[in-house]
């Protein structure tokens, strides 16, 4: 089974090439962030055309995540049960379902802004919550992962230069414990690091030609429970994604399971 995970930016901007993507990369299961539309405007049709079915928590212009699959999808869950709000609402920044007897969450983990933002201690709070409501799938034998743009370079090795990063959000300390605790839940980072590919980033900014300069994060990451890792037979970053016009400024991040 091919899993992915793929922050695409916009689904409606980006259909044309999440379809063609779909059909040359193989993927079994994406699951998508920032969709960027509500529940009505999702090209769930469109999907469905080309063989896959689709879930998604969406409320309008900014957030929404989504699974896509051609293996089956069921008992879809929306939202993360026990979440914090934020200003009062309850972000769509999750959603879970279980596609062929494999488990998957789909996230889009707060950005946190700036350390001094109320958005910052909701990142914090999300996470914890986010802890909270795995730990039983976590720890069970079925295989499990927690997938999605996770806002957070998990080492400094994970960007390009962290001095560019001095008292900014994505690797502080608290961002990065909160990171440990969800492992500690029973999740391991199943992709290799460093990658055996060239290019482990899966994320560069639009400004300030990031990409060409190489600027990046790996911020996109793929947490599985033990039977999961057990599963990884190879990952990568589709880093040819991140190219020409109408890219996503992330790139998509791939998973083989032999289950």
């Amino acid at each position: 089974m091919r899993i992915a995970t793929w922050n695409v930016n916009s689904i409606t901007a980006r259909l044309p090439r999440l379809l063609a993507w779909l059909e040359s990369s193989g993927t079994d299961v994406l699951c998508v962030q920032e969709t960027k539309c509500g529940e009505e405007q999702f090209p769930a049709a469109e999907l469905r055309e080309a063989g896959y079915e689709s879930a998604t928590n969406a409320t309008g212009r900014w957030n929404g995540v989504a699974l896509i699959s051609r293996v089956g999808l069921t008992d879809v869950v929306k939202g993360l049960p026990g979440g914090p709000a934020y200003e009062g609402t309850q972000e769509p920044r999750a959603i879970s379902a279980t596609c062929d007897g494999v488990r998957l969450w789909s996230v889009y983990v707060p950005n946190g802004r700036e350390v001094a933002h109320d958005h910052y201690a909701y990142k914090l709070s999300w996470l914890a919550a986010l802890k909270i409501s795995v730990a039983v799938d976590a720890a069970g034998a079925r295989p499990f992962a927690v997938l999605g743009d996770f806002n957070i370079a998990p080492t400094d090795t994970d960007v390009w230069d962290v001095a560019a990063f001095d008292g900014l959000t994505h690797v502080t300390a608290p961002e990065r414990a909160a990171l440990q605790a969800l492992r500690e839940a029973g999740l391991t980072d199943v992709i290799p690091r460093p990658l055996k590919y060239e290019h482990p980033f899966t994320y560069w900014d639009y400004r300030q030609l990031g990409f060409p300069k190489n600027r990046g994060m790996r911020i996109d990451l793929v947490y599985g429970n033990e039977t999961f890792a057990k599963a990884v037979k190879d990952s990568y970053v589709d880093r040819e994604e991140r190219k020409g016009k109408g890219a996503s400024d992330h790139a998509p991040v791939v998973v083989d399971l032999d289950i």
